[in-house]
């Protein structure tokens, strides 16, 4: 049913009524705004004169990520709920580790104060960070930095702000540690927080080990806080790199003694002294301690990295290399023939 011709007049009143209210409104703001518009700068945002190109605000994410608020004592509380909760149910049903070697670090634990600690594992997988995290040992584990790779963990902010929360963890470069970056580390080393950096720098892409770099032993040699030397058996083939998805299995780290430069030690000899030891835990892992340790003095202990031959040899050798141990079998593959009698 068409409208009659003075209800049609009626509304286009009253649209005219409430645009005139809204221009008044907007006249009544200007009016409010223009003395704020004359003072200029520094109240207003300066004017950029033609021709000059302004640079762009320097990035707030990966290696500048700002994660000092995860060490304040509110996120360490809510990191201890985190850590002593669901991170250590998830990581025993996930990984169910075996931990040794801790009486170990029993002479730094008696200490009046016990010193901070840079804890070098290797590296296999994405769970050796929780695992870390669970695995250590008071009083280092409620004052605990993960060194986590930047451009991985720190590429978004939702990411970056979770990582910094639950795992504490600190941006660093993996490719060329900035000079900001290391002394940072080190101002947090002599604050008293302890340290997990992994020193191959990432993940293993074949199972195998990887060539330390020599962020733990720099910053050992700066700092003074000593390297415990860490070996983590079995999460490469939970979840390794090129997995999509975890297969629970079983776990095993092994903690060794704790280790200091020596006087005129180099980084790089020192952190060759630390891939050693490593090694040395990854053969007692397989073996037993006299054995590895009768291989150690001799050098003979086998290497993180692995046979030099490539291919399939090489895949082949890791697989027997798991055989070794319990740890990285995974659960799943556990089956039973059946008894054909």
């Amino acid at each position: 049913m068409k409208r009659s011709a003075p209800t049609r007049l009626s509304s286009v009143g009253q649209l005219r009524r409430v645009a005139k209210v809204g221009d008044a409104a907007s006249s009544a703001v200007q009016a409010v705004l223009k003395p704020a518009k004359a003072l200029g700068f520094p109240y207003r945002k300066p004017t950029i004169p033609k021709g000059v190109v302004v640079p762009p605000d320097p990035s707030t994410l990966g290696a500048n990520f700002d994660t000092e608020w995860a060490r304040s004592a509110p996120a360490k509380a809510a990191r201890s709920v985190l850590t002593n909760g669901p991170m250590r149910l998830m990581v025993r049903a996930l990984a169910n580790p075996e931990i040794v070697g801790l009486d170990r670090l029993c002479d730094l634990e008696r200490r009046d104060e016990a010193p901070a600690v840079i804890f070098a594992p290797n590296h296999h997988s994405h769970v050796d960070t929780p695992l870390m995290h669970v695995a250590v040992p008071e009083p280092w584990r409620s004052n605990l930095i993960i060194a986590a790779a930047a451009d991985y963990f720190f590429d978004k902010r939702m990411k970056g702000n979770l990582a910094a929360l639950v795992l504490n963890a600190f941006p660093i470069d993996r490719e060329v540690t900035s000079r900001k970056s290391s002394d940072e580390l080190r101002r947090l080393i002599e604050d008293g927080w302890s340290l997990v950096i992994f020193p191959e720098g990432g993940r293993s892409p074949d199972g195998w080990g990887q060539e330390f770099k020599g962020g733990a032993a720099y910053l050992s040699n700066r700092t003074g806080a000593p390297v415990v030397p860490v070996f983590i058996d079995g999460t490469g083939s939970i979840y390794g790199k090129g997995m999509k998805r975890p297969k629970p299995g079983k776990s095993k780290v092994v903690f060794g003694a704790p280790l200091l430069p020596v006087e005129g030690e180099s980084t790089r000899r020192f952190n060759a002294r630390i891939e050693a030891a490593v090694a040395a835990l990854g053969d007692e892992a397989l073996t037993d301690f006299w054995t590895s340790r009768q291989r150690a003095a001799k050098g003979t202990n086998p290497k993180l990295t692995g046979p030099e031959y490539n291919g399939w040899r090489r895949q082949w050798a890791l697989a027997e290399h798991r055989k070794l141990g319990k740890a990285g079998q995974r659960r799943r593959q556990t089956r039973r023939w059946p008894d054909l009698g």
